[in-house]
């Protein structure tokens, strides 16, 4: 079995959140130092977004819990508190693995009762962080996908997906099909600060690039702008530059907000990294999650003519599962083979 010569067990102080999750084993590899993946066989794999939600998805489906990408601003981070875990170290370091989500898909899209709405991945992890270049279990998802009729979109930091594009492609001639990057911090120093587990800027102008040569559009989450560290005009048209340049045809921009204990996670960071910053965050944030209305008015007056300057205005298609830009489309069928060689039958 996988790794198992690193296997903990499972029944030795396993948090109850986790027994919860359905936990099979916990596993530690030299090759992901200062990380623990802790395997799940899961009961569910689709979520069902709330009856309110404006999304334009119905559904998500998230392989981990945790992301190794420690971005300090991740809005996720309280989930993992529901494992008994904590949102800081935790979240960065103690990732869920549900090693079984593409049979229980399968099984869930082929209920009769399955209508074939949009479904969203890297809507609370990211899909593509480093453990899927070890479980892979984004082929399985998307051939289930794919093979259903389903639509989907996914969004990534990770240039992992770079791997599956040949797939990504052939099941964009069956069904709807969105490809999105997150993309918000052009200073390698400060990415490294504050996301310092994600690839870096010029790895992900290079995997849009990438995406947009396999037939796709791309549009960059230049999200979240964080208030005083990158949303100077000069860093902002820089970044829109190089997204320009790298294909991207569209970016979506909104003000970072802090929910939760994500709240305190960031702040502390802050206060060691930035701490003339600090008296200027209580009054932009206040007690809440979310910036001033006047600061959000600010911003967009700032990013609106260097969306203009830059061509980026298209319309954003990674989250309304287009057929970003490959036309033909045939009745879905089965996808096999394994990596670049895979075919249709």
């Amino acid at each position: 079995m996988r790794w198992s010569g690193q296997a903990l067990d499972a029944d030795d102080g396993a948090l109850p959140g986790l027994e919860r999750a359905g936990l099979v084993r916990s596993v530690q590899t030299p090759e992901f130092e200062g990380i623990t993946f802790h395997e799940v066989l899961c009961k569910s794999a689709l979520n069902k977004m709330p009856e309110e939600s404006t999304l334009p998805f119905s559904f998500t489906v998230n392989a981990f819990r945790g992301c190794s990408h420690a971005c300090r601003y991740c809005f996720a981070r309280p989930s993992h508190e529901y494992l008994d875990l904590d949102a800081g170290a935790d979240f960065d370091s103690q990732v869920v693995v549900k090693t079984n989500i593409a049979a229980v898909l399968r099984k869930e899209l082929a209920r009769k009762s399955w209508k074939r709405e949009a479904v969203a991945l890297g809507t609370n992890t990211d899909p593509y962080q480093r453990a899927e270049g070890r479980y892979r279990l984004m082929p399985g998802i998307i051939r289930a996908l794919t093979e259903s009729g389903t639509p989907f979109s996914i969004l990534t930091k990770g240039t992992l997906l770079r791997r599956d594009l040949p797939l990504l492609k052939m099941a964009a001639a069956q069904v709807d099909v969105g490809i999105g990057v997150s993309l918000a911090i052009n200073d390698a120093a400060l990415q490294k600060q504050i996301e310092p587990g994600t690839p870096s800027p010029r790895a992900r102008l290079e995997m849009i690039r990438a995406i947009t040569d396999a037939g796709f559009s791309c549009n960059v989450m230049v999200a979240p702008v964080i208030p005083f560290l990158t949303d100077s005009t000069s860093h902002l048209d820089g970044l829109f530059e190089a997204l320009s340049e790298a294909g991207a045809s569209s970016v979506t921009v909104f003000p970072m907000h802090l929910r939760g204990s994500t709240r305190g996670w960031f702040m502390n960071w802050l206060a060691q990294e930035h701490p003339a910053l600090i008296r200027r965050y209580r009054e932009l944030y206040g007690r809440g999650a979310y910036v001033t209305p006047e600061y959000k008015r600010w911003l967009a007056s700032r990013v609106e003519p260097l969306v203009e300057r830059h061509g980026l205005g298209g319309r954003s298609e990674h989250r309304d599962v287009s057929a970003a830009g490959i036309e033909s489309r045939e009745a879905p069928r089965e996808l096999v083979g394994a990596g670049a060689a895979l075919t249709l039958f």
